[in-house]
């Protein structure tokens, strides 16, 4: 086709959208284009975003190919002069529907997971991160992408993810490799990361855990507590704004993460809810699913505060309800 144009182009993921890319093709002496009209939301909410909005391309995609033309309903003088109840009707709609289709807003929408994220209350300098944290790491591992966190935690039991790696194309030994590269040196209690790793492989006998295990700079590991919903409840509550009235320090939320950990702060907004379990987050758009995996297997952990002791143990069974990290 010489000239493409796609309504809603939001409801598309981002390979049906390089299927339509592939068709923009032809002879005749005329510029080839695409038209998108959309609003925020849907599942293909990140890669608009990404190309129109953030401008973030990958290698192969030409800046000058895009050009984001914003529009609202008060642009449209042919609609506002014959219905003059269509603004009204958007003004009631729910705040984040409202917020997306009548001003136009990227960072809210209508079926996003976490609401409760806010990169100006969330996201810190990484100057601002005290020392004295007792750090761990959590990573979700897959061929089409390693995301992992190195996570501090403080005294009053307040998380910070301090840096992060995430890479494709990696084998299991390079996975290890990597996370050891992230680590840079610090020392660190384990690392938590899906139970499916320490299943055996057909193809070597060995599981993944063993394989990258072995490899020097890489801490214990552990397999995490993967339950979905009770991880994503716990992580709601540590994005939550703080209590009013709470002990000095309060004032901060539970989790900060650093201004250098690009990806998370990328991605936890765009998660979806499932359409079939309201509690759970859609593998849709799958690419930003990993990084806040690796954060649920983090806060499932269960890791304790540092103490004025050198306790050399991440984790004791029956401990107090006081000395745990997530004080419920």
């Amino acid at each position: 086709y010489d000239v493409i144009a796609i309504d809603e182009a939001t409801q598309l993921s981002e390979f049906r959208f390089s299927i339509f890319k592939a068709c923009l093709r032809g002879t005749l002496d005329c510029p080839r284009r695409m038209y998108l009209t959309c609003n925020p939301g849907g599942i293909g909410h990140a890669w608009v975003k990404r190309l129109f909005i953030d401008r973030d391309y990958r290698d192969g995609e030409d800046p000058d190919d895009y050009r984001f033309i914003p529009a609202s309903v008060y642009d449209n003088d042919a609609l506002l002069s014959k219905d003059k109840a269509y603004v009204k009707m958007l003004e009631s709609l729910p705040p984040r529907m409202r917020d997306a289709w009548l001003y136009g807003r990227w960072d809210v929408f209508d079926g996003q997971f976490f609401p409760e994220f806010d990169e100006k209350r969330h996201v810190i300098s990484p100057s601002e991160i005290p020392y004295g944290l007792r750090r761990f790491v959590a990573f979700d591992y897959g061929f089409d992408m390693l995301a992992a966190l190195l996570i501090g935690v403080d005294r009053d039991g307040r998380l910070y993810v301090t840096r992060e790696t995430c890479r494709s194309g990696l084998i299991l030994s390079e996975a290890a490799r990597a996370v050891a590269d992230m680590i840079g040196g610090e020392r660190v209690d384990y690392a938590v990361a899906s139970p499916d790793l320490w299943n055996r492989r057909q193809d070597s006998g060995r599981s993944g855990f063993e394989i990258m295990q072995r490899e020097r700079g890489m801490p214990p590991m552990l397999p995490a507590d993967d339950r979905r919903i009770p991880g994503w409840r716990l992580l709601r509550e540590y994005l939550a704004p703080p209590p009013h009235g709470g002990r000095e320090g309060e004032e901060k939320p539970r989790l900060l993460i650093s201004s250098e950990c690009r990806e998370l702060i990328r991605c936890l907004p765009l998660l979806l809810y499932d359409r079939d379990r309201s509690e759970d987050a859609s593998n849709e758009p799958h690419a930003v699913t990993h990084a806040p995996e690796a954060l649920r297997y983090g806060v499932m952990s269960r890791v304790s505060p540092p103490a004025e002791r050198d306790d050399p143990l991440p984790f004791s069974f029956g401990r107090r309800a006081e000395d745990r990290y997530f004080y419920g």
